[in-house]
């Protein structure tokens, strides 16, 4: 699987499914996902805990922190896709509109353009 080639609904429908055959849905609440997520993100940051800025952008050339930074980024991921589920938001839409919303919010300085799909 890349992100070239795979949609956010297969990754969206595999992480369902495996929620589903352990039995976590009763406990897939949009709030506790959320506690879930920002739990995921601390354990992201730890990784990048006490790290240079130079040596967290070496950090994924480094295969042990490479490692630990896919592994936490794989799990913020698939949190976020399980709250997608759950609260009926449309993952690609809500980017896409976020996105459209930042531009006006944040214009591109003169001469450049942004490529909002």
């Amino acid at each position: 699987m890349t992100d070239a080639t795979t949609p956010v609904a297969a990754h969206k429908a595999a992480v369902r499914a495996f929620a589903a055959v352990r039995g976590w849905d009763p406990y897939h609440t949009p709030k506790n996902l959320t506690m879930a997520l920002a739990s995921e993100v601390g354990e992201l940051c730890d990784v990048f805990r006490w790290l240079t800025p130079d040596e967290s952008v070496a950090a994924g050339r480094d295969p042990k922190l490479r490692e630990a930074i896919a592994d936490e980024l794989a799990d913020v991921a698939n949190i976020v896709f399980l709250l997608s589920e759950h609260t009926g938001i449309d993952l690609s839409g809500a980017v896409a509109a976020k996105l459209a919303k930042n531009a006006l919010k944040y214009p591109a300085p003169a001469g450049a353009e942004d490529q909002v799909p």
